[in-house]
């Protein structure tokens, strides 16, 4: 009696007792296969965990960040109209605070060291929450009631100076009180730029550094009621602020800004950790095609028993999820203890104290992706086995279709495309962002894809048949039944890359800066000077040996009309086309009768004085003007010192801002502005730090109220803060060149239980150990030369890129660090080859093939 055919059932329980025995001889194998995206899981886990952790932290401690329930503030003295809203709220609060902040330039007499510092001028109470963090502790309160000062910690090391000795400060000796560890909202990175000296407010007055024209921010701290709220009352004030040009901050707002930034960050770090778990799962793939392959055998067994090509499936499919939580696992766990070392990294960049509790979440967000990623992966190699016939058990050279002619290969490459914008645009949340982060990863692993596979061709292509046997050995391997070139020289070179990118950017960004102080280029600024000191500054300048490259006058003007529209006017109806936020704000302009070598005129007339009886023709920088919505032609109406000026724009300029010069915005001609109230900045060059030193010093000592930009501390300045993000940015590609040396190490003992029947039969046939390690070192030789080379040439293009669109500097790149790069990535690579391919020789071949065959 004949049996109906019945189609065997995908029963779980025996899928999973199949994939269990099977796995048993292969489970350190399967292990390797996932171990590449243990270190990607572990930097999002990490990055995950901190950014929930700085959410939860900046909720706990956006008090201190302000230091005050509401703050308001202006860049301006208070007028009658405007004392009126700060006295308002002073009546509604519990305790007030002030403050004056600006920079300016300060002395250590013990040292005579001098350096541009910010002043923060304080009376009151302030902060209300939280505290200056100084020492001696008492400091941050005491130093209200005398005369003296706090200062940066950063400060005292550079000058050598203790608690106890002296600063001055334009006129006035403080003593100083306290090192000043932390204020509100106080980051590294802004203690960097402009350290703080906190001096009391009712010494201000004698410094003499508030004169008519200093750039002075004024500061309301309030602290209020209990029952008071201070959003409300501040967007009840809003329109009121905004007239007169005034701005406020809340707990709520500051909360929710440095929330936003800090999201940001978390997200662009996530996409750093994403680049570093794609390359593990590019070998994830990798591998499992090698695994499958072995397979080959085993699966048409199971075909020819009467498996269906879904259940031999179903069973690897199984083994892969399994190592790959397995994987997530341990990355998570990983991940967590990495977590613990973030606050140290980011300290520089955050003004709240990280916490380091675990994140449960991030933990399952880790496994989740780890496992999703594994098996979007593996499903490349995985779906080739459901072509496996029987027929297989006999002919093992029985070709299977091609993954490009299989239309189910294609929906899982469109998966795998899918899922990588998917990610990007969570972190992104910007097509076009999200569109060029997705064919920028393209492109690179389609670089190295390509160059991999070019150099398979050119070695079989133009094989060197004179060279030495050793020699055609390394290079053969290269192109071998299941080598690793194409994962290998998409790992490394992809991690070389990030290495090399960082170095050319920094190298670019301070060479940005050294470029405009080439030549005869002033780097020396020196501005505050009031029209009474113009003079004897120069005076000063010259008896030190140093020449007058330029002075300039600078005049404060404020905008209140675009083509007759006021702000009053704008705010009222909202289809004028007028930039409301340059109604009503201040510039700085100057006025001369010719342009400058950093000025070129891109549309009208320049006219560098006014003529008689005609409106003055006013000259705008084309960036400004574009984003007011300006053009020749359109008339403008400014405020200079309580004076109105009618004028016109005459023309338009492009301007050279990477030039150490006086470039301005906004220029008048000669007649209209010369007898406003106005300072004065002045120009020169000095040709070393000690003669610098010497400069600044007998300044700031003759006069107090003038400051000084040196190039030379901007230069060093920019380092240090370079030096604080490079570390960021190694560490993170760090994650990409440990996960390149990870799928290295899992490749090599992969592909090393390939090599072992040929290595034996090596050994066999009379070759010694030293020439099989000389065969495995001269192929990894080749592999981390390629690789090295192709992501130092990656990195070459799109630093490049930056170079000519973005910093806009010659590219003359540091080709001897590149070259030092390209060798030591290459030598790393031979010794992780060689140290993991050691056991082939250490060993006798028949105890080789007993264990491994």
């Amino acid at each position: 009696m004949e049996v109906p055919y019945t189609r065997p059932k995908l029963a779980a329980g025996w899928i999973v007792r199949m994939a269990w025995r099977d796995s048993r001889r292969s489970r350190s194998r399967l292990f390797l296969f996932v171990s590449s995206i243990i270190i990607g899981i572990a930097a999002l886990v990490a990055i995950y965990a901190l950014g929930d952790n700085l959410e939860k932290d900046i909720d706990n401690q956006a008090a201190t960040l302000v230091g005050a329930d509401l703050v308001i503030s202006s860049n301006h003295s208070l007028e009658e109209g405007e004392q009126g809203i700060i006295d308002s709220v002073r009546g509604l609060s519990r305790a007030h605070a002030e403050e004056q902040s600006f920079a300016s330039m300060v002395l250590f007499p013990k040292s005579g060291g001098t350096r541009l510092v910010q002043i923060r001028a304080l009376g009151g109470d302030f902060p209300y929450y939280g505290k200056l963090e100084t020492v001696p502790e008492a400091a941050g309160r005491e130093f209200r009631n005398h005369r003296q000062a706090l200062v940066d910690k950063t400060l005292l090391l550079q000058f050598g100076a203790e608690v106890g000795d002296s600063i001055k400060v334009g006129e006035v000796l403080f003593e100083i009180a306290g090192r000043l560890n932390q204020a509100p909202g106080q980051s590294g990175i802004s203690t960097t730029i402009a350290p703080a000296v906190f001096i009391p407010m009712a010494y201000l007055d004698a410094t003499g550094l508030n004169q008519k024209g200093s750039r002075i921010n004024y500061s309301y701290y309030f602290h209020l009621p209990g029952g008071r709220d201070a959003d409300v009352l501040a967007k009840g004030l809003d329109s009121l602020l905004e007239v007169h040009r005034m701005g406020y901050d809340t707990i709520a707002s500051r909360k929710e800004e440095t929330g936003r930034s800090f999201s940001d960050l978390s997200k662009f770090l996530s996409l750093v950790g994403f680049v570093a778990l794609l390359l593990g799962c590019i070998g994830v793939s990798s591998a499992i095609h090698i695994y499958i392959k072995e397979k080959l055998n085993s699966i048409a067994i199971l075909r020819c028993l009467g498996a269906s090509s879904k259940q031999a499936f179903l069973i690897f499919l199984v083994q892969v999820m399994g190592v790959g939580f397995i994987g997530s696992l341990i990355g998570a766990i990983l991940g967590t203890g990495v977590q613990q070392l973030l606050p140290l990294v980011f300290k520089d960049f955050v003004p709240v104290a990280i916490s380091t509790d675990v994140s449960w979440s991030a933990i399952l967000q880790g496994i989740g992706l780890g496992v999703w990623i594994s098996v979007l992966f593996a499903l490349l190699p995985l779906i080739g086995i459901r072509n496996i016939a029987p027929l297989n058990t006999l002919r093992l050279s029985l070709d299977t279709p091609s993954p490009i002619r299989d239309r189910l290969s294609w929906l899982v490459y469109g998966l795998i495309a899918l899922f990588i914008f998917g990610y990007a645009y969570l972190q992104l949340s910007g097509f076009l962002q999200t569109l060029a982060f997705t064919a920028g990863v393209a492109v690179s692993f389609m670089v190295l894809f390509a160059t991999a596979s070019l150099l398979i061709w050119l070695v079989r292509r133009f094989f060197p048949a004179s060279w030495s046997y050793l020699w055609r050995q390394g290079l053969s391997n290269l192109f071998r039944p299941n080598n690793q070139t194409v994962i290998l020289v998409i790992s490394i070179g992809l991690g070389t890359a990030f290495i090399a990118t960082l170095l050319l950017v920094q190298e670019m960004l301070i060479s940005r800066v050294s470029l405009s102080s080439s030549g005869n280029q002033p780097n020396m600024v020196l501005f505050d000077i009031q029209t009474s000191q113009k003079q004897r500054v120069a005076e000063l300048v010259k008896e030190q040996g140093l020449p007058v490259i330029d002075q300039v006058p600078i005049v404060t003007v404020q905008l209140e009309a675009i083509n007759g529209i006021t702000a009053d006017q704008a705010r009222a109806d909202s289809t004028l086309q007028v930039s409301r936020r340059a109604l009503g704000g201040e510039l700085r302009a100057t006025y001369r009768d010719s342009l400058i070598d950093s000025e070129k005129i891109t549309a009208g007339t320049w006219m560098g004085e006014a003529a008689r009886g005609e409106m003055p023709r006013v000259s705008l920088e084309e960036g400004y003007a574009n984003r007011i919505h300006v053009s020749v032609g359109d008339t403008l109406l400014f405020n200079v010192q309580g004076v109105r000026i009618p004028t016109l724009v005459g023309s338009l300029r492009e301007v050279d801002w990477n030039r150490v010069q006086t470039n301005f915005r906004l220029i008048f001609p000669m007649g209209v502005i010369d007898n406003a109230p106005q300072f004065h900045v002045l120009m020169t060059r000095v040709p070393d730090e000690s003669v610098s030193a010497r400069m600044q010093q007998a300044v700031v000592t003759q006069f107090p109220n003038v400051s000084i930009i040196d190039l030379g501390l901007i230069l060093s300045v920019l380092d240090e803060i370079l030096d604080k993000i490079g570390f960021v940015v190694r560490f993170m590609g760090g994650f990409s060149m440990l996960t390149g040396f990870v799928v290295l190490v899992a490749s090599v003992m992969i592909s090393k239980y390939q090599r072992i029947k040929e290595s034996v039969l090596l050994r066999t046939m009379g070759a010694s150990r030293k020439q099989i390690l000389v065969i495995t070192a001269l192929e990894y030789l080749f592999l981390g030369l390629l690789a090295a080379f192709a992501g130092v040439v990656l990195a070459l293009a799109g630093s490049w890129a930056l170079a000519a669109f973005s910093f806009e500097v010659p590219f003359a790149p540091n080709l001897l660090a590149m070259g030092l790069l390209i060798i030591g990535v290459t030598a790393i690579t031979v010794l992780v080859g060689l140290f993991n391919s050691r056991g082939i020789t250490l060993r006798p071949p028949l105890e080789i093939l007993r264990k491994d065959i």
